[in-house]
């Protein structure tokens, strides 16, 4: 058990304190055979934990990563039974300015792989105060910026960049690339691809599914197939508006009521301490944003009314560029389903929606982060101009 545990430590959890911190369980799959791999974690707030990809495409006589994650022993495990094969990690790529979840593994990893050439998305920014790389933890003796150092393998992929944005405190911009020999298209955070089924990472501990299936603090921690979905389903609302419409937050008396009840005095449970009352019809949310029996392919909700509220016209040149890329087949992003079904005609399907009136569908889903945009441009967070 003990060596379990080891295998899955992560002792920098508290710089980025999110689900399951210092234990992070890590999978491989195999995307595209022979060709493209994944590495998987979750994370999340209060269980509301979604699954992180990074990605491993095989390059020249080598690996390159794309999006980092916390190196623990399992996920370099994993990695090395594919230096085995295919050969070291030539590259690793950060294509997210602002995604410290992106980000925060990559010193780790950087130091793990010391000959790995380092590629970041322009704009790279820190909190509260702009620190330079190598304070960081990123070697800058072998880190280069991508468009303005160039691009890497650049015979192997078309690259093209979301962005950047003024966010006030830094700059918003993700760098996606397209993969010509696999026709896939790798994104980070913009695109996402939902589905109801839950994501396999949480066969290995279903704890937050489990926890979110639940109406009230007294009730057991059951798992099976329903509560699993249920839970999940309700994960990816939270995950999309952070408070969903059908959301609404009981009394601390009431959420005490049903607090400390025997059998769940313990953290697994958070002690009872249940502070959500979802109304009957929470389900009617996800017609929108989770597809049944494929994913539902959609701008992030988040991203949707955060980012993008003045500048649709960025977003969409940006998907007008990658529309062109030709004989597109797939899309794996860092977040949610992968791969999927991702052509020009989805492509453009996400451009009609943008301009059509569906844009702004559940609006009840979307009022709080609506609120949450304008009172940070009252206060003068974000910028009059956000486009760079």
């Amino acid at each position: 058990m003990e060596n379990y545990l080891n295998n899955k430590s992560w002792n920098w959890w508290p710089l980025f304190p999110l689900y399951p911190y210092g234990k992070k369980k890590t999978i491989l799959r195999e995307i595209i055979p022979n060709e493209i791999w994944s590495l998987e974690q979750i994370q999340g707030l209060y269980y509301v934990a979604v699954p992180i990809r990074m990605t491993i495409i095989k390059v020249n006589n080598g690996l390159m990563l794309i999006n980092p994650l916390p190196p623990t022993k399992e996920l370099v495990n994993a990695l090395e039974e594919l230096i085995s094969i295919y050969g070291k990690v030539k590259t690793i790529v950060l294509p997210s300015a602002s995604g410290l979840e992106h980000k925060i593994g990559l010193p780790a990893l950087v130091r793990v792989f010391k000959d790995a050439e380092i590629w970041l998305c322009p704009g790279q920014w820190s909190f509260p105060i702009n620190l330079p790389l190598d304070f960081l933890g990123i070697p800058s003796k072998r880190t280069k910026i991508l468009f303005k150092d160039g691009t890497p393998y650049e015979e192997c992929f078309k690259w093209s960049s979301l962005g950047p944005l003024n966010l006030g405190l830094g700059t918003y911009q993700e760098v996606s690339c397209f993969h010509l020999s696999t026709r896939t298209l790798h994104v980070t955070d913009a695109i996402v691809g939902i589905e109801s089924t839950p994501p396999e990472i949480f066969d290995f501990d279903p704890t937050p599914l489990l926890f979110h299936s639940r109406d009230r603090g007294d009730e057991p921690i059951l798992d099976n197939v329903e509560s699993r979905k249920k839970g999940w389903a309700r994960i990816v609302l939270f995950s999309s508006f952070l408070k969903p419409g059908k959301l609404n937050i009981p009394s601390l008396k009431q959420i005490i009521k049903y607090s400390f009840k025997e059998g769940l005095r313990n953290k697994k449970s958070h002690f009872g301490i249940y502070p959500f009352l979802w109304d009957e019809d929470w389900e009617s949310s996800l017609v929108e944003i989770m597809g049944e029996n494929i994913p539902k392919i959609q701008i992030a909700p988040v991203l949707q009314n955060l980012i993008f509220p003045r500048s649709k016209q960025v977003l969409l040149g940006w998907l007008e560029k990658i529309k062109t890329y030709e004989n597109m087949e797939y899309l794996i992003s860092a977040h949610y389903s992968a791969p999927i079904n991702f052509k020009e005609e989805n492509c453009q399907n996400l451009i009609d929606e943008i301009n059509s009136d569906k844009w702004n569908k559940l609006p009840d889903d979307n009022k709080f982060l609506i609120n949450f945009y304008k009172k940070l441009f009252e206060l003068g967070i974000i910028p009059k101009k956000v486009n760079i």
